[in-house]
């Protein structure tokens, strides 16, 4: 069983708490516009996002490619693997000169519970200039490694923050 932090935070009326996310994660449509903008440009912008729920992480938001600028995307040779979800691909973004070195990421071939996901692309919020759920600008999870959005309605605390590994 994964150890839990002493202090996780309560949430209030109409927010959640990471650590009431399921493991292994979950997969759901999510109720709000997602937008994505780098160097003056929006790369991404979709009403019909996924994100995938996983204790202790912030949600992550999954957009079609169809939602995306894919011409500002380039592929990288960088993979992953996730233990629930399969191997990830990467994905650099760039845009007039300005490039982000592996900011987005996809499931080209997931384990059969997260088909919902292949080929949609997910972004770390910190490499991006901005990312949007709805009209709130969102604040990268802690850490370099997970990617997860953390918004006003998601309370912690969260895996990356300092002290964190051994969750």
């Amino acid at each position: 069983m994964r150890k839990r932090p002493s202090q996780i935070e309560p949430a209030g009326p109409g927010q959640e708490s990471v650590w009431d996310y399921p493991r292994p994660p979950r997969v759901e449509p999510v109720s709000r516009s997602v937008r994505i903008e780098f160097n003056g440009v929006t790369i991404a912008d979709t009403a019909r996002a996924l994100r995938v729920l996983e204790t202790s992480g912030a949600p992550v938001y999954y957009i079609s490619p169809d939602d995306v600028h894919l011409e500002f995307l380039v592929p990288g040779a960088k993979r992953t693997i996730c233990e629930w979800k399969g191997e990830a691909a990467y994905w650099s973004v760039s845009v007039g000169g300005h490039v982000a070195e592996n900011a987005a990421w996809s499931y080209p071939q997931p384990i059969a519970d997260y088909e919902a996901i292949r080929d949609y692309l997910a972004f770390y919020a910190g490499k991006m200039d901005a990312c949007y759920v709805g009209d709130e600008r969102v604040v990268p999870q802690p850490g370099d490694f997970y990617g997860g959005w953390v918004t006003s309605n998601v309370v912690g605390p969260f895996k990356g923050e300092p002290g964190s590994e051994a969750w």
